[in-house]
């Protein structure tokens, strides 16, 4: 059965985050994204596709997921991207919420402001890489449930908890150390590995914001050896995360 108009603007209107938060609902159009997720345990519950070859394994009645097959012109009009993917999977928003407590074990992550969504991605992949209990994003930071993000992450969208929520009153009682990255801090090859703390990630252009610099207890650098202005922040990250994490 065609889609009809309604069906349409309502696909379409999920491109931008105001209607994703009013609707409940986000997209993915990468086949192998929307595949990892699937296997990762992400449930979607409705799959638009050109091609039945191009569904994910497992998909349709077994998987519990809506199949709908749509032509080439109705996939190019409700798809989010300039050259449309033959699979457009359509998930719900569900948000995590932190626990009293929770921040004190594991390697967190705190993403301060960090507004490119290939970062806040990419973020999530070196969070789960490094096995952190959970990432914690400013509301500021870009949407966890843009197509940007979630393809950055692949699969770690659904593997690592990520909470939304205003940094500075969590981690100001959070009970583990709160690392964060400063030129004038401690070397990161000092650090001793550690199976609790906090790792502040800011913004490239203006590190994390004042709020947030009064919860840190403690300031590291990566020493700079060569003429780079700054570091990418999921470098800076991955660098962190694996002088806490080495044997």
């Amino acid at each position: 059965m065609p889609l009809t108009r309604a069906d349409i603007q309502r696909l379409r209107d999920l491109r931008e985050k105001k209607h994703r938060e009013a609707a409940g609902m986000f997209v993915v159009e990468n086949p192998k994204v929307a595949a990892e997720l699937m296997t990762a345990g992400h449930v979607f519950e409705e799959l638009y596709t050109t091609d039945a070859a191009e569904l994910p394994a497992g998909v349709g009645v077994a998987g519990g997921v809506r199949v709908t097959r749509v032509s080439g012109a109705e996939m190019a009009r409700i798809s989010h991207l300039p050259t449309p993917s033959p699979v457009f999977a359509v998930g719900r928003v569900r948000r995590a919420e932190l626990a009293s407590g929770e921040l004190e074990r594991g390697l967190t992550l705190a993403l301060d402001g960090i507004q490119d969504p290939g970062n806040v991605g990419t973020l999530l992949r070196l969070a789960d890489w490094f096995g952190c209990a959970r990432v914690l994003l400013s509301p500021d930071s870009a949407d966890l449930f843009s197509q940007k993000v979630i393809n950055a992450s692949m699969g770690s969208f659904a593997r690592i908890r990520v909470i939304t929520t205003e940094l500075a009153p969590v981690l100001a009682t959070a009970g583990a150390p709160v690392l964060g990255c400063d030129l004038a801090g401690d070397s990161v090859y000092a650090l001793v590995a550690k199976a609790d703390a906090i790792v502040v990630i800011g913004s490239e252009g203006r590190g994390p914001s004042p709020a947030v610099r009064s919860t840190v207890t403690r300031w590291i650098t990566i020493p700079r050896l060569g003429g780079a202005e700054s570091l990418n922040a999921a470098v800076a990250a991955g660098i962190v995360c694996a002088a806490l994490r080495r044997s």
